[in-house]
């Protein structure tokens, strides 16, 4: 009979940063005086990229703002939302959105 290897996967939370909230926030409040459709897409889009960072986070590059590998930078249309992979506490902090003027 075969062994079973129990295998514990760990889920990581996913936590948001006041900084990137009221940033997000002034982005948000800036496209909607445009195009009310255009900002839900980008929101809706912008959702999807956080929901999916448990799967995807070793695929982003290390951020250039920190010098530490469990910071990475996602680019997204014109910005780049930084991350932070906790380890220790078991969960991924969204530290910031930035227009990538400001990140380049």
């Amino acid at each position: 009979m075969a062994s079973r290897t129990s295998q514990k996967v760990a889920l990581m939370n996913i936590l948001c940063s006041e900084l990137f909230e009221n940033s997000l926030k002034s982005i948000l409040d800036e496209f909607i005086k445009e195009d009310f459709a255009a900002t839900k897409k980008f929101k809706l889009y912008l959702d999807t990229i956080i929901v999916n960072i448990p799967t995807k986070a070793t695929k982003y590059k290390k951020s250039i703002y920190f010098d530490d590998d469990n910071i990475k930078d996602i680019p997204h249309e014109n910005f780049t939302i930084v991350f932070f992979i906790d380890t220790q506490h078991d969960q991924y902090l969204i530290l910031n959105i930035l227009p990538k003027e400001i990140s380049q």
